[in-house]
């Protein structure tokens, strides 16, 4: 069902990074939400409908945000939402089904939420009176209040909300404590003319004051906020500051990604062989296979449908069966570790190591994102400060690290033959990682510049949380990775039975046979391929390969050429000369170096 975002009230939610704005954003919109990116923009931003009563308002959660002192995108559409001011009056919608192309933010909102962190009380205050320098109508939302009573800390709310001079509403977002106070603090400021009294805001009337925010949030934060005589530190906090030091950050580091790696392979497997394998082999393609064979006769048609490259066998099993169980796997490794806070601080570990590459240890969110998805990867780079640090860490993303589709189908090729040679698919991985940097940092204009890395309090994940963020991410892979894969298959199956697939392995044959020392047949994936990534490796399952053969195919498919959609975010984001770049770049190392492998794996085996 399409929103409608016209004639409404247009109320903006800012706030700081992993404060749990966006928790709160969906605890007052629920599911009545729309994903677009900013006119001119690869920047997103979520829009909803809140209701209020018997009133309703358009509620946009603002790219997270440290300061409004744009130094970097992210931080110019904030400001520009502040102001109202774009080159269009309608965004760009990310989803057809979205209803948000009636949505326009071509003037200033009418309210203001700002979510301020409880437990980094000042950095969070240093942002909101920047915020009340735009005049807006505005309410505080003091999230994370738990993190506060577990340290024995208290803030003295009607103190702040004075020395603010706007509400201030305590709120536990992942309990969805505080949401229906939010709520009716909004009907006041909206529909009932009690605005915020901004007067009482130090940062409109004294110019002076404006000059020294820092100064100003660190003495209100010393007001309101008191802490016990005798400050204990709890276990959270204690393993948070073990965590980030080399002793024992990193060997945790090494153990807590072995387990990691050990849950997406082995629930993985589980997943797949012991429901999805028997549930499609044995029940849905053979039952579909049973209906189409009703009404279609032999021949051609039939073929394509349930043939060897059949629509409803291949375009079935190789998405569900060989990829949906991994990604799974790795989205609940991942959400656990996002959730509980730990991902930051593998960035604050991994700083110097980073930095070698002229990259910040923010820098690790983008590349963790990548075995994700590359797309949100490449896109999450605008949050870095410097055009060296994005075209690194693009690039990196297109050349060495597999998506969970991709890693979804290394597992299935390599994992039930040898775990040595999985290991071994991403140690090389790695080297490519590290090997890439080095080489991007001596050859790009610009130095490291020295960043500071937000680090959240560590929390117990919420089952429900994660829960949603599984379910959103496998939902996103069946819509944009099962049924375009199903299409691809569709168009493989064509190509098979027409004879051309045959026509163009014999034309490759110098290349996949005589250089990567591979069956003819291979040459399929390798065209398959840039349309999706995974597709590159998922066919060779079926080939009967041996060990080197197999490790030399996830060579290639490793560092072959991103997939379409890739490609298309790096033109947005860069230009086509990039573009150009990096496909000269995958296409050529993946051959070169896959046939290097062969001939060295050759001599051993």
């Amino acid at each position: 069902m399409k929103n409608n975002f016209k004639d409404k009230p247009n109320i903006l939610m800012i706030g700081q990074p992993n404060i749990g704005k966006s928790v709160m954003f969906n605890n007052l919109t629920g599911l009545n939400i729309s994903v677009a990116n900013y006119v001119g923009t690869t920047v997103e931003f979520t829009a909803g409908e809140i209701k209020l009563g018997n009133h309703s308002a358009n509620l946009i959660d603002v790219p997270g945000t440290y300061t409004l002192e744009i130094t970097n995108e992210a931080e110019r559409v904030a400001v520009e939402m502040l102001q109202g001011k774009t080159n269009s009056k309608k965004v760009n919608s990310c989803h057809e089904d979205s209803g948000i192309e009636d949505f326009t933010i071509n003037q200033r909102p009418e309210g203001i939420i700002v979510v301020i962190d409880a437990y980094n009380l000042e950095s969070s205050l240093y942002l909101f009176f920047q915020v009340l320098e735009y005049e807006i109508p505005t309410i505080a939302v003091l999230n994370r209040m738990d993190l506060i009573e577990d340290c024995g800390e208290k803030i003295d709310v009607e103190l702040l909300s004075k020395k603010l001079g706007v509400p201030v509403i305590p709120t536990v977002a992942v309990d969805k404590e505080g949401v229906e106070t939010v709520k009716e603090a909004l009907v006041q400021m909206l529909f009932t003319g009690a605005s915020s009294d901004l007067s009482q805001a130090d940062t409109e009337k004294n110019p002076e004051a404006q000059k020294d925010l820092w100064k100003k949030a660190e003495q209100i934060t010393k007001e309101v906020k008191t802490k016990p005589s005798i400050q204990k530190k709890t276990k959270r906090q204690i393993w948070g500051e073990r965590l980030v030091k080399p002793w024992p950050g990193l060997p945790l580091a090494a153990l807590i990604l072995m387990t990691v790696f050990g849950i997406v392979v082995g629930l993985g497997m589980g997943l797949r062989q012991f429901i999805l394998l028997p549930l499609f082999r044995g029940l849905i393609i053979p039952a579909i296979s049973y209906l189409i064979q009703l009404f279609v006769p032999e021949g051609f048609i039939l073929e394509v449908l349930i043939g060897e490259y059949g629509i409803f066998v291949k375009g079935l099993e190789w998405p569900f069966t060989l990829v949906l169980p991994y990604v799974v796997s790795f989205y609940i490794a991942l959400s656990i570790s996002e959730d509980c806070g730990y991902l930051p601080r593998l960035g604050a570990l991994l700083d110097g190591l980073l930095n070698k590459l002229g990259l910040p240890g923010s820098s690790m969110v983008p590349l963790l994102l990548g075995y994700g998805c590359g797309i949100p990867a490449i896109m999450a780079t605008r949050q870095l400060n410097t055009r060296k640090e994005r075209i690194t860490v693009s690039t990196i993303v297109c050349l060495g690290i597999p998506c969970v589709a991709q890693t979804g189908a290394f597992i299935s090729l390599l994992a039930e033959k040898s775990i040595l040679a999985l290991l071994m698919i991403f140690i090389f991985s790695f080297f490519v990682i590290f090997s890439a940097g080095l080489i991007l940092n001596k050859i790009l204009p610009g130095s490291c510049p020295n960043t500071i890395l937000e680090i959240p309090e560590l929390m117990l994940p919420k089952g429900e949380v994660i829960f949603k963020k599984v379910w959103s991410k496998v939902k996103n892979y069946i819509r944009e990775g099962g049924l375009p894969m199903l299409a691809i298959v569709g168009f493989a199956a064509v190509l098979y039975e027409s004879g051309i697939m045959e026509s163009i392995g014999e034309f490759l044959s110098p290349l996949v046979v005589n250089w990567l020392g591979l069956p003819a047949e291979a040459s399929v994936p390798l065209m398959l391929g840039v349309l999706r990534r995974e597709l590159t490796v998922v066919p060779l399952v079926e080939m009967n390969l041996n060990m080197l053969q197999l490790f030399t195919a996830s060579v290639v498919g490793l560092l072959y050429v991103p997939c379409v959609a890739i490609i298309a975010t790096v033109a947005r984001e860069f230009n086509l000369k990039m573009t150009g770049i990096i496909l000269l770049l995958t296409s050529t190392l993946a051959f070169l170096i896959g046939g290097i492998v062969m001939r060295i794996g050759s001599l051993f085996f």
